[in-house]
């Protein structure tokens, strides 16, 4: 196969457009080209592409990659596969120098879904053996494609984490109805017990401040304000962070994202004393219900492991367990990576984390999400 790969900085000579991925080709029609860097028009084909294609999601857009870049510093390497001027499939991948994980290539971090995008087989290839041969010039040890949907056949695949995607109807009722009794019942008792929601950015700063609280409990660093502020940044209307409150004071929030006709509430949070409330239940129905009415007919509640609170929660509101495919390519005889919670080896600091105090860990987490990248 032949290919023509441009450095990182340079942008391709041809003008590039966003085609739809369909149609067979021959390997030696490929060209794989790095997306330059800053130039917005690049980007903007490239977000057009991923918009267009059935497996882009909102972490494949370049918006991601500007909030990655500026708040952790990590190197992306964007890769394009093209047949004249138009675009068959993307991988976006981001370089990494982890404390645990050493030297790796992820498509994409701090993510839950990234990988391939396109359904050209020939392009994909394409990608694959070019993210192969960076993985080599680099001294990488695996590169991780974390998968939303279409697996690529053959590659080594992780089966440990779900996901819980459920259509929405156009109606706020229907909605309702649709969740089980149970839950249904708590989100009424969190109506009755006075919860409000606001939605906008004005509150952040504290919302961080319970974002924090919240991963201590859970034994996880938390992710620095500034990522957030890029979010809303870099973003704009395809994210909003909706608050509760209680008596006056704010209880819990959580950020979702925006993309296509799917709501995905992201970064949520709430004080342990607020469960009572059943704060929860009340926060998601309020961006369900929101987002029905918004036009929106998919609901993503995200990414989760079998066993948790979290995979029981969503279980629970009716949603079904969907695998996802975090597939792999190991160089040089490294084993696949196991860097989650679920890890034997990472329970000593998980219980650490859990009894320091509050202010050591706002001051001491976000430096360390950048060298502890975890699955």
């Amino acid at each position: 196969m032949t290919h023509e790969v441009v450095g990182e900085t340079v942008p391709s000579e041809p003008k590039i457009t966003a085609g739809s991925g369909a149609g067979a080709m021959e390997a030696s029609q490929v060209r794989v080209h790095y997306l330059a860097t800053r130039n917005r028009d690049e980007e903007a084909v490239w977000d057009s592409f991923i918009r267009r294609s059935p497996n882009g999601t909102v972490f494949h857009l370049s918006a991601w990659r500007r909030a990655v870049e500026e708040v952790f510093r990590h190197i992306p390497h964007y890769l394009v596969a093209s047949v004249g001027n138009e675009i068959r499939a993307v991988l976006p991948l981001f370089e990494i120098h982890g404390v645990l994980s050493g030297r790796i290539l992820v498509s994409v971090p701090y993510a839950v879904y990234g990988g391939l995008c396109g359904t050209d087989p020939v392009a994909r290839k394409a990608l694959l053996e070019e993210g192969e041969r960076l993985a080599v010039r680099q001294r990488i040890r695996y590169v991780e494609l974390r998968h939303l949907s279409d697996p690529e056949p053959g590659l080594l695949t992780k089966s440990l984490y779900v996901t819980f995607v459920k259509p929405l109807a156009a109606e706020p009722e229907a909605n309702m109805e649709a969740i089980p009794r149970k839950q249904r019942r708590m989100v009424r008792v969190g109506l009755k017990n006075g919860l409000e929601a606001r939605r906008g950015w004005e509150h952040l700063g504290h919302f961080f401040d319970i974002f924090v609280a919240n991963k201590r409990r859970l034994g996880s660093p938390s992710f620095p304000l500034q990522l957030f502020e890029a979010v809303r940044t870099h973003f704009g209307n395809e994210a909003e962070l909706l608050t509760v409150w209680h008596d006056g004071k704010m209880v819990a929030g959580v950020i979702s994202f925006f993309y296509g006709d799917r709501v995905m509430p992201y970064y949520g949070a709430a004080l342990d004393e607020a469960f009572r409330l059943a704060v929860n239940d009340f926060m998601y129905w309020e961006v369900m219900r929101e987002s029905c009415v918004g036009g929106y007919r998919v609901f993503d509640f995200g990414r989760s492991r079998e066993g948790t609170g979290a995979y029981d929660f969503k279980h629970h509101w009716g949603f079904e367990p969907q695998p996802l495919a975090y597939q792999y390519l190991l160089m040089n005889g490294n084993v696949m990576p196991n860097l989650n919670p679920s890890n034997p080896r990472l329970r000593l600091f998980i219980d650490t984390w859990k009894r320091l105090p509050l202010p050591i860990t706002k001051w001491v987490g976000p430096a360390l999400t950048r060298w502890l990248p975890l699955d």
